[in-house]
């Protein structure tokens, strides 16, 4: 069973999201598929030179909402509201939510519901053009990194999960050197760009810090 196939259940699993397509989106995804091939994360989550860090934060936005999303998708008929009642990560670790308009006050949800609330918010998002603009030369607005740091802290949490309540599934689809990689990418470029508070990060501390030295 290939990581980038569907489970059973596709509720919370998304059609892939397009790069927005302002002036350096197309540009810019060419230059991660290049970095990406050439082995080094280290060097594909910094930003090119010259280029604007908001463009760069919107295109690997929308990389890692992916990324997420074929992850978990190959979970689904894992991860359901009988195995995983709760979205948690460990037992010290409990996810609630809320997306402050809707739900204001955090509520208590099964994992993938959790994971479904979280991929439609992120898309609604992702979908608003006022906040990921679409047209070129289109301004991002000043609030630009705080929505993408919201994304990144709650893409964590599913991470989080995953490694906590399903790497041994992960293990018996022999999926977990790329489930790695794309963890690795993802902390890399979180940590480049200061975009997690590292309390947030507590859940897989351990892990963090044996695949980033230093960190």
């Amino acid at each position: 069973m290939s990581l980038f196939g569907l489970g059973r259940n596709q509720r919370t699993f998304r059609p892939k999201k397009s790069a927005p397509s302002g002036s350096k989106g197309a540009q810019l995804r060419k230059h991660i598929d290049a970095t990406l091939g050439s082995g080094n994360l280290r060097e594909a989550v910094k930003l090119p030179t010259g280029e604007d860090l908001n463009e760069w934060l919107a295109v690997n936005t929308v990389d890692f909402f992916n990324q997420v999303n074929l992850l978990y998708g190959t979970l689904t008929e894992f991860c359901t509201n009988e195995n995983c009642p709760t979205m948690t990560a460990g037992p010290k670790y409990e996810y609630r939510w809320a997306d402050g308009e809707k739900i204001k006050k955090p509520i208590e949800v099964s994992a993938p519901r959790y994971v479904e609330l979280l991929m439609d918010w992120i898309e609604g998002q992702l979908d608003n053009e006022s906040i990921f603009p679409q047209k070129l030369g289109a301004p991002f607005p000043p609030n630009f990194k705080d929505v993408v740091k919201t994304i990144f802290k709650r893409l964590f949490r599913v991470y989080a999960h995953i490694y906590h309540s399903h790497f041994q599934k992960i293990v018996s689809l022999k999926e977990e050197a790329h489930l790695n990689t794309c963890f690795k990418h993802f902390i890399l470029f979180t940590c480049e760009f200061v975009l997690i508070d590292r309390k947030e990060l507590a859940p897989l501390q351990e892990l963090i810090e044996s695949i980033i030295v230093p960190y």
